[in-house]
């Protein structure tokens, strides 16, 4: 307990799934966080309560993460509530479950517009807001498994997260040349259990459990993950055990890149 303690940190996507793990973990830890999603409002705002009747602080704000000018919006409302932004999870995120010759161009643009133009926003607006703060400061971008071993059913999805894998990287080397107490680095999950992957599951027509036995045969450990195998890896990550980390992919995928 108390890995956190007085920092503020900012987890988009953070009403389901890894997010709603990732800020359950933060606060128990001792974080200040900010819970920022696009639609499920009413999700977002029960766990920001769950977890002050836990004993830990947490506040929701709706964001989409397409949008820079909310993105501008929020974090100065997260400035004026605490003072600072010590931790930015981008975990925002929407999968296309389609090969590039299904895929429209609209489609491709919106995956491209939350998963990695969101991913841009959040880091850029981040920096600026975190620079000149004096405290040790982390981003933590999630990405995928993807980008290292392809998928063919998940073309724009896959190329999305690659292009946040290359940001983290030039993030954090932008950032240690500038002499920024900022870290850069990024988490690389295999398939978890989330409500995303019900919804893959859904779009092709099949029950989680026929979609899961597709998938958990990649991972050598021999099961998917859970959203908290990633909240403990971006905890690491947002803590000050990672000091010496940047730039670095901390791949949590049960083995599956490894083939």
């Amino acid at each position: 307990m108390g890995r956190l303690e007085g920092k503020v940190a900012m987890i988009t996507g953070g009403a389901a799934g890894i997010g709603e793990a990732i800020a359950e973990l933060f606060a128990k830890e001792g974080a200040k966080v900010v819970i920022t999603t696009r639609k499920k409002v009413a999700e977002g705002t029960a766990l920001a309560e769950s977890i002050k009747k836990e004993g830990g602080e947490a506040t929701f704000i709706q964001l989409d993460v397409s949008q820079e000018d909310r993105w501008k919006e929020v974090i100065n409302e997260v400035i004026k509530k605490y003072g600072k932004l010590n931790i930015l999870v981008n975990n925002a995120g929407i999968s296309l479950g389609k090969t590039i010759e299904e895929t429209t161009l609209d489609e491709w643009d919106s995956v491209m517009g939350t998963n990695s133009s969101g991913a841009f926003l959040g880091t850029k607006y981040a920096i600026e807001a975190m620079k000149n703060n004096g405290e040790p400061c982390s981003i933590i971008n999630i990405s995928s498994v993807a980008v290292y071993v392809g998928d063919p059913d998940f073309a724009a999805y896959n190329v999305s997260k690659g292009a946040v894998r290359v940001l983290s990287k030039t993030a954090a080397l932008h950032c240690g040349e500038a002499g920024y107490t900022i870290r850069v680095n990024s988490v690389y999950p295999g398939y978890i259990h989330t409500p995303m992957v019900d919804q893959e599951a859904k779009d092709k027509g099949l029950t989680t459990e026929q979609f899961m036995a597709k998938y958990v045969k990649f991972h050598p450990i021999g099961h998917v993950g859970e959203p908290n195998d990633i909240a403990y890896a971006a905890l690491y990550l947002a803590s000050d055990e990672s000091k010496f980390v940047t730039g670095a992919e901390l791949v949590v995928d049960g083995g599956w890149s490894a083939k």
